[in-house]
């Protein structure tokens, strides 16, 4: 076996697995090695039920004490037990495993690990892990990877195939020389595989995320360069000199726009002018009204005689920008087109008709903008909104649509200055620091699960007043090992507490895309009232009735993340608010949330929780930073990323980063 073998190589893994294993994008060895844990699980000496606390992870010792009941509810198989031990009793519940009628059995004792929830007054746990003692005892010692799944692939036979395949990781070539990795304390590159997958203690856990993070950092930041230094003499072909009509059409709002978007429009209208092409970034909080002055570049480029672009990162967004762009632009006698993955065929065929001859002055759409189909007749300006959705070549590629045009991007993403300039080495940047007056601030509260039966009675009044609210889970279904509030289960429980006449759906990412579209469309023409989701909802809903923002298991996201997610609401005239349950009714977690409790800055947040984060985070779900980053995380190593760019900017392009990893940062791809 070598690195490049198919995945059916590794004993085991037959047609069905290896096509779960595809959906994940993994066919090879090698992409199975690159494919790391999404977080890792400890196991701790088991407690008595008597010690156990509500939102604890927990492991304790019991005897079962009754028979298995299993019942259907609602298409949904429940099988509980009873277990006890000296100190007390628990209810245990699992979803989906009928089976275990002819697994476990009155007085057998167990292990049983998960997460302790009250229900009428009493312990339970979901979902459990269950292990018999001797087993148990083995995986005290361990560190448990938790790998990336879908339907068909279980933790358990991830384990196993990147087991099978632990003899390869010595393959694994380093391209940082010895004497670098030394002065710099890098681990080396087969090292850090090895203790990715298999770690053997945390100290050395910690140093193969470190060198790993390293390394999607230099792939990308080696890309940006390549970009950079190709950009750095390129002639403004597309000179757009059109102040006036910007200010005709500023005028025309229906409010008056904020210093720092006039200065945003000032920057662009000065790049578009000059002698060089524009490569700019505009970075604003959430709601700070990027989007006017994405509309004010876009009119300016037409009024010249040129073509615009807008990209954005899914579909329901790229209709709403169809859709506002469509009224503003009415008036300026500009024609705007859609194209997305589900337009029919002959819509397609008819745009890129009309596009090649001049007939649409902006398209917007999604990655359909960047398929080999599509050509412009004059391409002037690019604009990519949610920057940190898109991997650099999927910009470069859209560019490529034109003969050099202006690049313009845009991110609500909080990312503290010091590392968005590096982030950003190749644009300029402006900052737009307010928000638009008339804004009610969102008025926020973090607090522990026994505040979750007074958050559902606040949810059905806003609903009875004519709002929306979205519920955050940071899971789609119980996994084997670990046991957070999920996606599923969740919306079963809503529906159960909420009015009858309040409508309830989940969404998630393992939804398709036109399941995921539908949803998101029906909840924005108001036919969904609770929308139970998880972070896809971060991006790419503009819903101005929604006024409720509840996050189950906050303390398991980064702050920076929370504050993406809570910009969904407050996006109208209505009172908006935001319910971060901490799940861990611990100070530490607890005092993290309040920072977001007590402010509503974005860029303020991301610096608090840059000084916040520490080692421990690896232990959860992986925080978010920029999405086109695996293991990577902009706060938790930011460290990492200086590094990368000062060893770039002394060996320039010398050190080339490995195909593999340099193909998954360059493209975006989160395995």
């Amino acid at each position: 076996m070598n690195l490049n073998d198919d995945l059916q190589t590794i004993k085991g893994i037959g047609e069905k697995t290896a096509a779960a294993f595809a959906k994940l994008h993994i066919h090879t060895v090698n992409e199975l090695l690159h494919t790391y844990p999404r977080s890792y699980l400890t196991y701790e000496d088991p407690i008595m039920i008597g010690e156990a606390q509500e939102g604890e992870r927990v492991s304790v010792l019991a005897v079962i004490n009754t028979y298995v009941d299993v019942r259907k509810v609602r298409g949904m198989t429940i099988s509980n037990i009873g277990i006890r031990d000296s100190s007390g009793t628990m209810k245990v519940t699992w979803f989906n495993q009928p089976f275990l009628k002819n697994v476990l059995a009155k007085g057998d004792s167990y292990v049983f690990v998960g997460t302790v929830k009250l229900r009428n007054g009493s312990k339970c746990l979901d979902h459990p892990e269950y292990y018999k003692l001797e087993k148990y005892r083995e995986m005290t010692t361990e560190l448990m990877p938790v790998y990336p799944l879908t339907k068909g692939l279980t933790n358990n036979t991830f384990v196993k195939a990147v087991k099978a395949t632990r003899g390869m990781i010595s393959q694994i070539e380093d391209y940082i020389p010895e004497e670098i990795r030394q002065s710099e304390k890098l681990m080396e590159l087969s090292e850090a595989y090895e203790n990715v997958h298999f770690p053997q203690n945390e100290t050395l856990l910690v140093s193969a995320i470190r060198r790993i993070a390293f390394d999607e950092f230099y792939s990308f930041l080696y890309d940006l360069n390549k970009l950079k230094n190709k950009n750095i003499t390129i002639e403004n072909t597309h000179k757009v000199v059109q102040g006036s009509a910007v200010n005709d059409f500023v005028n025309s709002l229906p409010y008056k726009l904020t210093k720092g978007q006039w200065e945003a429009i000032e920057d662009i209208l000065a790049d578009m002018g000059g002698d060089s092409v524009m490569n700019r970034l505009v970075q604003g909080d959430v709601g700070a009204g990027k989007t006017v002055v994405a509309e004010a570049a876009l009119l300016a480029v037409v009024k010249a005689g040129y073509q615009g672009a807008l990209m954005v990162p899914t579909e329901v967004l790229a209709k709403q920008h169809f859709t506002e762009l469509t009224k503003m632009f009415d008036a300026f006698g500009i024609r705007v087109a859609l194209l997305v993955g589900s337009t029919p065929a002959k819509e397609k065929r008819g745009i890129y008709e009309r596009l090649k001859n001049g007939e649409i002055d902006v398209l917007v759409g999604t990655h359909a903008l960047i398929e080999d189909k599509v050509e412009f007749a004059d391409l002037a300006l690019v604009i990519t909104d949610e920057q940190h959705r898109f991997g650099v070549s999927q910009r470069e590629r859209l560019r490529s649509k034109g003969t050099y045009p202006h690049v313009l991007v845009m991110s609500a993403t909080p990312i503290p200055r010091t590392l968005a300039i590096i982030l950003y080495a190749d644009l300029d940047i402006s900052v737009i620091a307010e928000l638009p007056k008339g804004r009610k601030p969102i008025k926020n509260c973090a607090v522990g699960t026994n505040y979750r039966e007074t958050a559902y009675k606040f949810l059905a009044a806003q609903v009875s007043e004519g709002s929306q609210c979205y519920v955050i889970c940071p899971m789609v279904q119980e996994s084997e090992t670990m046991d957070l509030t999920n996606v599923v289960q969740y919306t079963e429980r809503l529906r159960s507490v909420l009015p009858p006449n309040c409508k309830v759906e989940m969404l998630h990412g393992q939804m398709k895309a036109e399941e995921k579209n539908a949803i998101m469309e029906r909840f924005l023409a108001g036919e969904i009232d609770v929308l139970v989701s998880t972070t896809v909802i971060e991006v790419g809903i503009n819903n101005q009735n929604a006024t409720v923002m509840m996050v189950e298991n906050a303390e398991r996201f980064g702050l920076a993340q929370l504050h993406q997610l809570r910009g969904r609401v407050g996006r109208g005239k209505k009172q908006s608010y935001c319910i971060f349950i901490n799940g861990k009714p611990t100070k530490e977690s607890m005092d993290r949330l309040k920072v977001l409790e007590d402010s509503n800055d974005g860029f303020y947040i991301a610096n608090e929780d840059l000084k916040m984060r520490g080692p421990g985070d690896f232990f959860g779900i992986r925080q978010s930073g920029e999405a086109i980053f695996v293991m990577a995380d902009i706060y938790n190593h930011a460290d990492m990323l200086k590094l990368a760019q000062t060893i770039l900017l002394k060996y320039g392009d010398t050190l080339e980063p490995p195909a593999l990893v340099h193909k998954v940062q360059s493209q975006g791809t989160v395995l």
